[in-house]
Protein backbone atom coordinates (compact mmCIF):
# COMPACT_ATOMS: atom_id res chain seq x y z
CA UNK A 1 0.00 0.00 0.00
CA UNK A 2 1.33 3.42 -0.90
CA UNK A 3 1.65 5.62 2.13
CA UNK A 4 2.23 9.34 2.56
CA UNK A 5 5.61 10.25 3.96
CA UNK A 6 5.39 11.36 7.59
CA UNK A 7 7.51 14.38 8.48
CA UNK A 8 7.90 15.33 12.10
CA UNK A 9 8.39 18.55 13.96
CA UNK A 10 8.98 19.39 17.60
CA UNK A 11 6.16 21.91 17.37
CA UNK A 12 2.74 20.45 18.23
CA UNK A 13 0.13 21.02 15.55
CA UNK A 14 -2.87 19.42 13.89
CA UNK A 15 -2.49 17.20 10.84
CA UNK A 16 -1.98 19.06 7.59
CA UNK A 17 -1.58 17.89 3.97
CA UNK A 18 1.03 19.59 1.83
CA UNK A 19 1.81 18.23 -1.64
CA UNK A 20 2.05 14.55 -0.70
CA UNK A 21 3.67 15.16 2.68
CA UNK A 22 1.42 14.73 5.72
CA UNK A 23 2.60 16.62 8.78
CA UNK A 24 1.38 15.06 12.00
CA UNK A 25 2.14 15.22 15.69
CA UNK A 26 5.53 13.84 16.55
CA UNK A 27 3.93 11.18 18.74
CA UNK A 28 2.62 9.13 15.79
CA UNK A 29 5.95 7.65 14.87
CA UNK A 30 5.57 3.95 14.28
CA UNK A 31 2.39 4.36 12.22
CA UNK A 32 3.55 3.06 8.86
CA UNK A 33 0.75 1.28 7.05
CA UNK A 34 -2.02 3.85 6.91
CA UNK A 35 -2.57 5.99 3.84
CA UNK A 36 -3.71 9.45 4.87
CA UNK A 37 -6.09 11.21 2.52
CA UNK A 38 -6.51 15.00 2.43
CA UNK A 39 -10.00 16.08 3.37
CA UNK A 40 -10.09 18.16 0.18
CA UNK A 41 -9.63 15.03 -1.95
CA UNK A 42 -12.42 13.13 -0.21
CA UNK A 43 -14.77 16.08 -0.41
CA UNK A 44 -14.08 16.37 -4.15
CA UNK A 45 -14.44 12.60 -4.62
CA UNK A 46 -17.95 12.66 -3.17
CA UNK A 47 -19.07 16.00 -4.68
CA UNK A 48 -18.97 17.58 -1.23
CA UNK A 49 -20.58 14.51 0.36
CA UNK A 50 -23.73 14.98 -1.68
CA UNK A 51 -26.88 12.97 -1.00
CA UNK A 52 -26.75 11.58 -4.54
CA UNK A 53 -23.48 9.84 -3.66
CA UNK A 54 -24.69 8.55 -0.32
CA UNK A 55 -24.91 4.75 -0.44
CA UNK A 56 -25.57 3.86 3.16
CA UNK A 57 -25.92 4.91 6.75
CA UNK A 58 -25.33 2.88 9.89
CA UNK A 59 -24.52 3.29 13.52
CA UNK A 60 -20.90 4.20 12.74
CA UNK A 61 -21.73 6.88 10.18
CA UNK A 62 -22.73 7.74 6.63
CA UNK A 63 -21.09 6.08 3.63
CA UNK A 64 -20.53 7.76 0.26
CA UNK A 65 -19.39 6.47 -3.09
CA UNK A 66 -16.52 8.47 -4.50
CA UNK A 67 -13.81 8.45 -7.15
CA UNK A 68 -10.33 9.11 -5.74
CA UNK A 69 -7.58 11.02 -7.52
CA UNK A 70 -6.06 7.79 -8.80
CA UNK A 71 -9.38 6.89 -10.45
CA UNK A 72 -10.21 4.20 -7.92
CA UNK A 73 -13.84 3.96 -6.78
CA UNK A 74 -14.06 3.91 -2.98
CA UNK A 75 -16.60 3.72 -0.18
CA UNK A 76 -15.96 6.72 2.06
CA UNK A 77 -17.31 6.47 5.60
CA UNK A 78 -17.69 9.64 7.66
CA UNK A 79 -17.79 8.61 11.31
CA UNK A 80 -21.02 9.74 12.93
CA UNK A 81 -19.51 11.01 16.18
CA UNK A 82 -16.51 13.25 16.47
CA UNK A 83 -13.81 11.03 17.84
CA UNK A 84 -12.47 12.13 21.20
CA UNK A 85 -9.26 10.26 20.52
CA UNK A 86 -6.18 12.14 19.52
CA UNK A 87 -4.52 11.57 16.18
CA UNK A 88 -2.10 9.05 17.65
CA UNK A 89 -4.77 6.85 19.23
CA UNK A 90 -6.99 7.00 16.17
CA UNK A 91 -4.20 6.11 13.75
CA UNK A 92 -2.99 3.34 16.03
CA UNK A 93 -6.39 1.64 15.78
CA UNK A 94 -6.59 2.27 12.03
CA UNK A 95 -3.09 0.87 11.62
CA UNK A 96 -4.22 -2.39 13.23
CA UNK A 97 -7.33 -2.61 11.04
CA UNK A 98 -5.40 -1.84 7.84
CA UNK A 99 -3.09 -4.80 8.45
CA UNK A 100 -5.98 -7.27 8.62
CA UNK A 101 -6.54 -8.92 5.26
CA UNK A 102 -8.88 -11.79 4.41
CA UNK A 103 -10.98 -12.72 1.42
CA UNK A 104 -14.15 -12.19 3.43
CA UNK A 105 -13.28 -8.87 5.07
CA UNK A 106 -13.68 -5.41 3.53
CA UNK A 107 -10.30 -3.84 2.77
CA UNK A 108 -9.43 -0.51 4.37
CA UNK A 109 -7.48 1.81 2.06
CA UNK A 110 -6.78 4.59 4.54
CA UNK A 111 -8.30 7.50 6.42
CA UNK A 112 -8.48 11.25 6.94
CA UNK A 113 -7.66 12.86 10.29
CA UNK A 114 -7.53 16.54 9.39
CA UNK A 115 -8.82 18.78 12.17
CA UNK A 116 -11.88 17.06 13.71
CA UNK A 117 -12.62 14.91 10.67
CA UNK A 118 -12.45 11.14 11.14
CA UNK A 119 -13.10 9.50 7.78
CA UNK A 120 -12.35 5.94 6.62
CA UNK A 121 -11.77 4.91 3.01
CA UNK A 122 -12.64 1.36 1.93
CA UNK A 123 -12.75 -0.55 -1.30
CA UNK A 124 -16.10 -0.14 -3.02
CA UNK A 125 -18.20 -3.28 -3.49
CA UNK A 126 -20.54 -3.39 -6.47
CA UNK A 127 -23.48 -5.34 -5.09
CA UNK A 128 -24.09 -3.42 -1.89
CA UNK A 129 -25.16 -5.38 1.21
CA UNK A 130 -27.27 -8.42 2.02
CA UNK A 131 -29.81 -6.08 3.60
CA UNK A 132 -30.39 -4.39 0.26
CA UNK A 133 -30.34 -7.46 -1.94
CA UNK A 134 -31.22 -10.82 -0.40
CA UNK A 135 -32.71 -9.93 2.98
CA UNK A 136 -35.25 -7.19 2.33
CA UNK A 137 -37.82 -5.86 4.78
CA UNK A 138 -40.90 -3.71 4.94
CA UNK A 139 -42.42 -5.21 1.80
CA UNK A 140 -39.47 -4.13 -0.34
CA UNK A 141 -38.40 -6.23 -3.30
CA UNK A 142 -34.93 -6.89 -4.69
CA UNK A 143 -34.25 -7.54 -8.36
CA UNK A 144 -31.37 -9.88 -7.52
CA UNK A 145 -31.90 -13.64 -7.40
CA UNK A 146 -29.75 -15.75 -5.09
CA UNK A 147 -29.52 -19.42 -6.00
CA UNK A 148 -29.13 -21.93 -3.20
CA UNK A 149 -25.49 -22.56 -4.10
CA UNK A 150 -24.82 -18.81 -3.90
CA UNK A 151 -26.41 -18.67 -0.46
CA UNK A 152 -24.25 -21.49 0.84
CA UNK A 153 -21.16 -19.71 -0.50
CA UNK A 154 -22.22 -16.53 1.30
CA UNK A 155 -22.89 -18.33 4.60
CA UNK A 156 -19.53 -20.11 4.52
CA UNK A 157 -17.68 -16.94 3.53
CA UNK A 158 -19.14 -14.91 6.40
CA UNK A 159 -18.34 -17.73 8.83
CA UNK A 160 -14.73 -17.87 7.62
CA UNK A 161 -14.29 -14.12 7.90
CA UNK A 162 -15.69 -14.06 11.43
CA UNK A 163 -13.62 -17.10 12.46
CA UNK A 164 -10.54 -15.24 11.20
CA UNK A 165 -11.36 -12.20 13.37
CA UNK A 166 -12.15 -14.36 16.41
CA UNK A 167 -9.34 -16.87 16.29
CA UNK A 168 -6.49 -15.79 14.00
CA UNK A 169 -6.18 -12.03 14.46
CA UNK A 170 -4.14 -10.98 17.51
CA UNK A 171 -5.56 -9.55 19.63
CA UNK A 172 -8.90 -11.17 18.79
CA UNK A 173 -11.57 -8.88 17.38
CA UNK A 174 -15.20 -9.05 18.48
CA UNK A 175 -17.27 -7.38 15.78
CA UNK A 176 -20.26 -6.44 17.99
CA UNK A 177 -22.60 -5.70 15.10
CA UNK A 178 -22.87 -8.68 12.77
CA UNK A 179 -25.99 -8.10 10.66
CA UNK A 180 -27.14 -8.15 7.04
CA UNK A 181 -26.27 -4.50 6.36
CA UNK A 182 -22.67 -5.13 7.45
CA UNK A 183 -22.21 -7.94 4.92
CA UNK A 184 -21.20 -6.45 1.58
CA UNK A 185 -21.06 -8.30 -1.74
CA UNK A 186 -18.52 -7.91 -4.53
CA UNK A 187 -19.17 -8.44 -8.25
CA UNK A 188 -18.99 -12.22 -7.77
CA UNK A 189 -21.28 -12.10 -4.72
CA UNK A 190 -18.40 -12.99 -2.42
CA UNK A 191 -19.36 -11.74 1.07
CA UNK A 192 -17.18 -9.20 2.87
CA UNK A 193 -17.68 -8.28 6.53
CA UNK A 194 -17.52 -4.52 7.09
CA UNK A 195 -17.12 -2.33 10.18
CA UNK A 196 -14.92 -4.79 12.06
CA UNK A 197 -12.57 -3.23 14.60
CA UNK A 198 -14.37 0.12 14.60
CA UNK A 199 -15.85 0.00 18.10
CA UNK A 200 -12.74 1.55 19.67
CA UNK A 201 -12.97 4.55 17.33
CA UNK A 202 -16.25 5.72 18.87
CA UNK A 203 -16.25 7.66 22.16
CA UNK A 204 -17.42 5.56 25.13
CA UNK A 205 -20.59 7.61 25.49
CA UNK A 206 -21.55 6.88 21.87
CA UNK A 207 -22.45 3.57 20.27
CA UNK A 208 -22.38 1.62 17.04
CA UNK A 209 -25.65 -0.24 17.70
CA UNK A 210 -28.75 1.82 17.07
CA UNK A 211 -32.33 1.07 18.07
CA UNK A 212 -33.43 3.09 15.03
CA UNK A 213 -32.85 -0.06 12.98
CA UNK A 214 -35.28 -2.62 14.39
CA UNK A 215 -33.31 -5.50 12.92
CA UNK A 216 -30.25 -4.59 14.97
CA UNK A 217 -31.96 -5.53 18.22
CA UNK A 218 -32.99 -8.82 16.63
CA UNK A 219 -29.33 -9.79 16.28
CA UNK A 220 -28.32 -9.05 19.87
CA UNK A 221 -27.38 -11.93 22.14
CA UNK A 222 -29.32 -11.93 25.45
CA UNK A 223 -26.23 -11.58 27.63
CA UNK A 224 -25.04 -8.58 25.61
CA UNK A 225 -28.42 -6.83 25.45
CA UNK A 226 -29.20 -7.36 29.13
CA UNK A 227 -25.86 -7.14 30.90
CA UNK A 228 -23.50 -5.69 28.31
CA UNK A 229 -21.43 -8.88 28.58
CA UNK A 230 -19.51 -8.89 25.32
CA UNK A 231 -17.61 -11.99 24.22
CA UNK A 232 -17.08 -13.78 20.93
CA UNK A 233 -20.20 -15.78 21.79
CA UNK A 234 -22.30 -12.64 21.24
CA UNK A 235 -21.01 -12.42 17.65
CA UNK A 236 -21.80 -16.11 17.18
CA UNK A 237 -25.40 -15.50 18.27
CA UNK A 238 -25.68 -12.68 15.73
CA UNK A 239 -24.22 -14.90 13.03
CA UNK A 240 -26.80 -17.56 13.86
CA UNK A 241 -29.63 -15.09 13.29
CA UNK A 242 -28.01 -13.97 10.02
CA UNK A 243 -27.72 -17.59 8.90
CA UNK A 244 -31.46 -18.06 9.41
CA UNK A 245 -32.10 -14.89 7.40
CA UNK A 246 -30.01 -16.04 4.44
CA UNK A 247 -31.72 -19.43 4.25
CA UNK A 248 -35.22 -17.99 4.67
CA UNK A 249 -34.67 -14.84 2.62
CA UNK A 250 -36.38 -12.70 5.25
CA UNK A 251 -35.27 -10.32 7.99
CA UNK A 252 -35.36 -11.39 11.61
CA UNK A 253 -38.46 -9.32 12.32
CA UNK A 254 -41.39 -8.61 10.02
CA UNK A 255 -44.49 -7.15 11.64
CA UNK A 256 -46.41 -7.45 8.36
CA UNK A 257 -46.62 -11.19 8.89
CA UNK A 258 -49.12 -12.99 11.16
CA UNK A 259 -48.04 -12.62 14.79
CA UNK A 260 -46.79 -16.21 15.13
CA UNK A 261 -44.44 -15.67 12.16
CA UNK A 262 -43.14 -12.18 12.90
CA UNK A 263 -39.97 -13.18 14.73
CA UNK A 264 -37.71 -15.41 12.68
CA UNK A 265 -35.81 -17.07 15.52
CA UNK A 266 -39.01 -17.97 17.36
CA UNK A 267 -40.52 -19.29 14.14
CA UNK A 268 -37.43 -21.41 13.43
CA UNK A 269 -37.55 -22.96 16.90
CA UNK A 270 -41.24 -23.71 16.52
CA UNK A 271 -40.73 -25.44 13.16
CA UNK A 272 -37.71 -27.31 14.53
CA UNK A 273 -39.80 -28.69 17.40
CA UNK A 274 -42.45 -29.75 14.88
CA UNK A 275 -39.73 -31.32 12.65
CA UNK A 276 -40.75 -29.25 9.63
CA UNK A 277 -37.76 -26.91 9.33
CA UNK A 278 -37.82 -27.17 5.54
CA UNK A 279 -40.92 -24.98 5.58
CA UNK A 280 -38.74 -22.00 6.49
CA UNK A 281 -36.62 -22.10 3.32
CA UNK A 282 -37.12 -19.13 1.01
CA UNK A 283 -40.06 -19.73 -1.32
CA UNK A 284 -38.24 -17.67 -3.97
CA UNK A 285 -36.02 -20.69 -4.59
CA UNK A 286 -39.07 -22.48 -6.03
CA UNK A 287 -37.95 -25.76 -4.52
CA UNK A 288 -34.56 -25.64 -6.26
CA UNK A 289 -32.39 -26.37 -3.22
CA UNK A 290 -30.90 -29.22 -1.24
CA UNK A 291 -33.49 -29.75 1.51
CA UNK A 292 -31.16 -31.75 3.75
CA UNK A 293 -28.43 -29.12 3.51
CA UNK A 294 -30.88 -26.26 4.08
CA UNK A 295 -32.21 -27.91 7.25
CA UNK A 296 -28.64 -28.48 8.41
CA UNK A 297 -27.85 -24.77 7.97
CA UNK A 298 -30.96 -23.86 9.97
CA UNK A 299 -29.92 -26.24 12.75
CA UNK A 300 -26.48 -24.62 12.82
CA UNK A 301 -28.27 -21.28 13.20
CA UNK A 302 -30.11 -22.68 16.22
CA UNK A 303 -26.86 -24.01 17.70
CA UNK A 304 -25.37 -20.52 17.39
CA UNK A 305 -28.34 -18.82 19.05
CA UNK A 306 -28.65 -21.09 22.07
CA UNK A 307 -29.52 -19.21 25.21
CA UNK A 308 -26.47 -20.35 27.18
CA UNK A 309 -23.38 -18.72 25.59
CA UNK A 310 -21.13 -21.64 26.56
CA UNK A 311 -23.23 -24.00 24.43
CA UNK A 312 -22.71 -22.02 21.23
CA UNK A 313 -20.00 -23.46 18.96
CA UNK A 314 -16.87 -21.51 18.06
CA UNK A 315 -16.79 -19.96 14.59
CA UNK A 316 -14.10 -22.39 13.43
CA UNK A 317 -16.42 -25.24 14.41
CA UNK A 318 -19.28 -23.52 12.58
CA UNK A 319 -17.15 -23.39 9.42
CA UNK A 320 -16.47 -27.12 9.75
CA UNK A 321 -20.16 -27.87 10.20
CA UNK A 322 -21.12 -25.76 7.19
CA UNK A 323 -18.50 -27.51 5.03
CA UNK A 324 -19.40 -31.04 6.18
CA UNK A 325 -16.21 -31.57 8.17
CA UNK A 326 -18.11 -31.87 11.45
CA UNK A 327 -21.47 -33.56 11.86
CA UNK A 328 -24.32 -31.41 13.23
CA UNK A 329 -25.57 -33.13 16.37
CA UNK A 330 -29.32 -32.53 16.79
CA UNK A 331 -29.19 -33.67 20.40
CA UNK A 332 -27.04 -30.66 21.32
CA UNK A 333 -29.60 -28.08 20.18
CA UNK A 334 -31.24 -26.32 23.11
CA UNK A 335 -33.76 -23.51 23.23
CA UNK A 336 -32.50 -20.15 21.98
CA UNK A 337 -32.83 -16.81 23.73
CA UNK A 338 -36.06 -15.72 22.09
CA UNK A 339 -37.21 -12.17 21.49
CA UNK A 340 -40.99 -11.83 21.44
CA UNK A 341 -41.14 -8.07 20.98
CA UNK A 342 -38.72 -5.16 20.70
CA UNK A 343 -40.33 -2.60 22.93
CA UNK A 344 -42.23 -4.41 25.67
CA UNK A 345 -41.16 -8.02 25.96
CA UNK A 346 -42.64 -10.30 28.56
CA UNK A 347 -41.70 -13.78 29.59
CA UNK A 348 -44.65 -15.92 28.62
CA UNK A 349 -46.23 -17.45 31.67
CA UNK A 350 -43.52 -16.11 33.97
CA UNK A 351 -44.02 -13.84 37.00
CA UNK A 352 -43.70 -10.17 36.13
CA UNK A 353 -41.04 -9.40 38.68
CA UNK A 354 -38.31 -6.89 37.98
CA UNK A 355 -34.65 -7.80 37.80
CA UNK A 356 -31.97 -5.81 39.52
CA UNK A 357 -29.25 -5.80 36.89
CA UNK A 358 -26.58 -5.45 39.55
CA UNK A 359 -27.53 -8.77 41.13
CA UNK A 360 -28.18 -12.25 39.86
CA UNK A 361 -31.86 -13.22 39.74
CA UNK A 362 -33.13 -15.38 42.57
CA UNK A 363 -35.52 -17.15 40.23
CA UNK A 364 -34.97 -18.45 36.73
CA UNK A 365 -37.84 -16.72 34.96
CA UNK A 366 -37.88 -12.95 35.23
CA UNK A 367 -39.06 -9.98 33.22
CA UNK A 368 -36.00 -8.01 32.19
CA UNK A 369 -36.91 -4.34 31.88
CA UNK A 370 -34.01 -2.25 30.68
CA UNK A 371 -34.24 1.49 30.24
CA UNK A 372 -31.76 4.28 29.75
CA UNK A 373 -34.27 6.81 30.97
CA UNK A 374 -34.79 8.15 27.47
CA UNK A 375 -38.25 8.12 25.95
CA UNK A 376 -36.97 8.84 22.47
CA UNK A 377 -36.22 5.54 20.77
CA UNK A 378 -34.87 7.25 17.68
CA UNK A 379 -32.01 8.74 19.61
CA UNK A 380 -31.48 6.01 22.17
CA UNK A 381 -28.41 3.85 21.96
CA UNK A 382 -27.07 0.57 23.22
CA UNK A 383 -23.53 -0.36 24.07
CA UNK A 384 -21.48 -2.43 26.44
CA UNK A 385 -21.88 -0.78 29.80
CA UNK A 386 -25.03 1.12 28.92
CA UNK A 387 -28.61 0.10 28.32
CA UNK A 388 -31.28 0.85 25.79
CA UNK A 389 -34.58 2.65 26.07
CA UNK A 390 -36.31 -0.34 24.56
CA UNK A 391 -37.55 -2.89 27.10
CA UNK A 392 -35.94 -6.22 26.27
CA UNK A 393 -37.09 -9.54 27.63
CA UNK A 394 -36.07 -13.04 26.63
CA UNK A 395 -38.16 -16.14 27.16
CA UNK A 396 -35.24 -18.15 28.42
CA UNK A 397 -32.64 -17.25 31.00
CA UNK A 398 -29.02 -17.27 29.91
CA UNK A 399 -26.15 -18.91 31.71
CA UNK A 400 -23.69 -16.16 32.57
CA UNK A 401 -20.69 -18.47 32.29
CA UNK A 402 -19.08 -18.47 28.86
Amino acid sequence: MTCFHFSFSSRKRGPKCTQGTFDVDDDVSGIHNVKLYPYKELRAATADFSQTNKIGEGGFGSVYKGRLKDGKIAAIKVLSAESKQGVKEFLTEINVISEIEHENLVKLYGCCVEENHRILVYNYLENNSLAQTLIVSGGSQSNMYFKWRTRTKICIGIARGLAFLHEEVRPHIIHRDIKASNILLDKDLTPKISDFGLAKLIPPNMTHVSTRVAGTIGYLAPEYAIKGQLTRKADIYSFGVLLLEIVSGRCNTNTRLPFEEQYLLERTWELYERRVLVGLVDAALNGDFDAEEACKFLKIGLLCTQDAPKLRPSMSTVVKMLTNKVVVDDTKITKPGLISDFMDLKVRGAPKSKLDLNNKPAEKNKSYNISSGSDNLDSSTLSSGTTTAATLTFTAVYDRSI
